[in-house]
């Protein structure tokens, strides 16, 4: 009986696993991206409303519109303004798309009292390998 119910256990196991889908991103030679940093008013309606949502704490999103892909990272609620992003990669291998920014602080004279929510939007051309931010 204890047999039966083992090997049941395992069948149901092994079903379920048999749903799941592995990507495997290799680490392969990269080639750079060409790609525009685009402002609040550049991005499509449905993009910035997923922003708005999602701007309180950290987020990342690919989101796509006809050829474009837009990547978009939110570092969440900052204590004050004069934060900047900077777009350390944009590239892609043979299977995937690679994108790493980089938060940099304000200085003392652009500190704010106003918490702000800073994030990056970025355009290139739609491709159809995983996004991998970094």
């Amino acid at each position: 009986m204890k047999k039966a119910v083992f090997l049941l256990w395992i069948a149901a196991v092994f079903l379920m696993l048999s749903g799941c889908r592995v990507i495997r991103i290799e680490e392969a030679e990269r080639t750079p991206l060409d790609y525009t940093v685009v402002d609040g008013g550049q991005i499509p309606r449905e993009a910035a409303v997923l922003i708005e949502e999602k701007k309180a704490a950290e987020f990342q999103m690919v989101y796509q519109s006809g050829e474009d892909m837009y990547l978009i990272k939110g570092y969440g609620r900052q204590m004050s303004g004069g934060y900047s992003i900077q777009v350390t990669e944009l590239s892609m291998s043979s299977t995937a798309v690679f994108f790493e920014t980089k938060l940099i602080g304000p200085s003392r004279s652009s500190q704010s009292g106003e918490p702000s929510y800073p994030y990056i939007a970025v355009k290139t051309k739609y491709r159809e390998e995983p996004v991998q931010f970094q």
